[in-house]
């Protein structure tokens, strides 16, 4: 690696001399950890500070009882993105993890006698989609994974590896045969019409329009575009075992050997300025650590609104005026399922799907309908019969906790949890829980452990055609300053959050000197080093 030279500090009167390769991740979320990893293989000097105990940001685990239940995301797909980090740590996800391919995707529900399952194998799903609504239904089913299929490769490159996308530099680099693929699927259509064309049926309708809940938007108001995340999910969906937090781990562990350091259950509560430029971070106790560079791995707004200093208020270029993304309210638990076959993913849909979205969205209220999903954690692609309790994770929909919507009453809860629970006994399910085990989440709780996001959960939804190039990139308006996380671009979810970090650490890099991103693309194939 180039040698790195030194810059100066002022500090009480006295120079300190800051080595380039010296950078700090405040957060120590997904977005954090692969940009920490990506650094440190580099040869930089990396420390990472997360103000809870322990590390992964949304992928948390809740305790009920003698069991720890993944009580955050817990789907691992697009597993390239990870391929490539852990190449680049001079090791294989096989040889660092257990996880297993699930040859159904997710079990669907609508009611005792209407249950669908997707499969990873696309003429599988169209044979089951023909048993549960017609021939015809599953033929469209067909073109609307071929056309997926196309628009994903067609926005790969431009898209999700490029480091700050704009409509204009995407349809440059789409060329003619690309941009075809947009204007097919209708670009300035929004998911639910588009749908529209490939399903009859409205309940097929209504499970692929559930795509734009995965980055906490509505498929009333997201841009027809989400319909690729039929191919990021055919791809592939797999179980990791120990669960989600076993990825999280495994990246300390394999961080920790690279060199870098970490300090735990102190937040960081001011990032440092000299001359305009970042210095360094003080924590809530007062220490100060000093580096020439920082990534911070939180949501943009908490720097738009000053918690890390009034001197970052536009550091990042979020649009204020943006809709803030989906909440959830959660239960997480240890109980005895009967009466329903359930896979380790399985979702339980309502009868009026815009109504739940227009309650969260323009009625800021839980919905009165709610859609739930169930991760069923020790549950495979094949329902096991167990006689003993399992562990359960349980989520519905909800609008984030912003001023001046006051926060969600129990009543309100308890309301929505009726609902939720009665849909799932409309479908057959009695979950029997043990109440003591069972540990309730609510947007007010998401607000408190994700500071400025008000329980939002995926940054700023993705409503409207532009919606997507709002996200801010890597690049802050701060020297020395990197945003990473799914707040940003390209987004939310555990993969994205994970490329968002290898976006933040290539930046960074290129501005040392380090590496030299070829092209438009900012990743690809990993980060290569001249």
């Amino acid at each position: 690696m180039p040698a790195l030279s030194r810059s100066t500090l002022k500090v009480a009167g006295a120079v300190t001399r800051l080595d380039k390769s010296t950078v700090i991740v405040v957060g120590g979320g997904i977005g954090g950890l692969a940009s920490a990893l990506a650094l440190a293989c580099a040869g930089l000097e990396v420390t990472v500070i997360e103000k809870e105990s322990t590390l992964g940001g949304k992928i948390r685990q809740i305790q009920a009882g003698e069991q720890a239940i993944d009580s955050g995301p817990t789907v691992f797909t697009m597993r390239w993105v990870f391929d490539e980090l852990f190449r680049q740590a001079g090791t294989s996800l096989e040889d660092e993890m257990q996880i297993s391919p699930l040859a159904v995707l997710a079990r669907h529900a609508w009611s005792k006698d209407e249950m669908l399952d997707l499969f990873a194998d696309r003429m599988q799903s169209a044979e089951a989609i023909a048993q549960f609504s017609s021939r015809a239904e599953a033929n469209r089913f067909l073109d609307f994974c071929s056309q997926a299929s196309q628009l994903y490769q067609a926005l790969k490159k431009p898209y999700l590896l490029s480091g700050r996308p704009s409509m204009s530099s995407m349809m440059a680099s789409l060329g003619t045969s690309g941009s075809k693929v947009l204007f097919d699927i209708g670009l300035f259509s929004n998911l639910w019409k588009t749908l529209g064309r490939y399903f009859h049926d409205p309940r097929l309708r209504q499970l692929f329009g559930r795509y734009a809940t995965y980055c906490g938007s509505s498929p009333f108001e997201a841009p027809a575009t989400l319909m690729l995340i039929a191919e990021v999910e055919m791809q592939g969906v797999w179980s990791v075992a120990g669960g989600m937090s076993t990825l999280v781990k495994t990246l300390q562990r394999l961080a920790e050997q690279k060199g870098v350091r970490f300090i735990t259950g102190h937040p960081c509560t001011e990032i440092l300025l000299n001359n305009r430029r970042v210095c360094g971070v003080r924590l809530d106790n007062d220490d100060v650590h000093y580096a020439h560079s920082i990534i911070f791995n939180g949501d943009a707004r908490a720097l738009q609104v000053g918690l890390l200093g009034a001197g970052l208020k536009n550091a990042s270029t979020i649009d204020r005026q943006a809709t803030p993304s989906l909440s959830a309210l959660t239960w997480s638990m240890v109980a005895k399922p009967q009466g329903f076959p359930l896979l380790r993913h399985t979702v339980f849909f309502n009868a009026n799907y815009q109504a739940e979205f227009d309650d969260i969205f323009l009625r800021r209220q839980l919905p009165q309908q709610p859609t739930v999903y169930i991760c069923a954690q020790d549950q495979t692609d094949v329902h096991l019969d167990y006689p003993h309790e399992q562990g359960i994770f349980c989520l519905v929909n909800a609008p984030a906790h912003l001023s001046p919507r006051p926060e969600l009453t129990t009543e309100e809860i308890e309301a929505c949890e009726s609902q939720a629970f009665a849909l799932l006994k409309q479908c057959g399910l009695e979950l029997n829980p043990n109440f003591n085990t069972v540990t309730r989440t609510s947007p007010h709780t998401f607000s408190q452990l994700f500071p400025a996001t008000g329980g939002a959960l995926y940054g700023t939804a993705s409503h409207g055609w532009m919606g997507v190039f709002k996200r801010p990139a890597a690049q802050s308006t701060i020297p020395g300053l990197y945003l990473t996380g799914g707040s940003v671009h390209p987004g939310a979810g555990v993969p994205m959050a994970a490329l968002s970090g290898r976006m933040a650490a290539a930046t960074l890099m290129g501005h040392l000197g380090l590496i030299k991103p070829s092209g438009k693309e900012l990743i690809s194939g990993g980060i290569s080093m001249p």
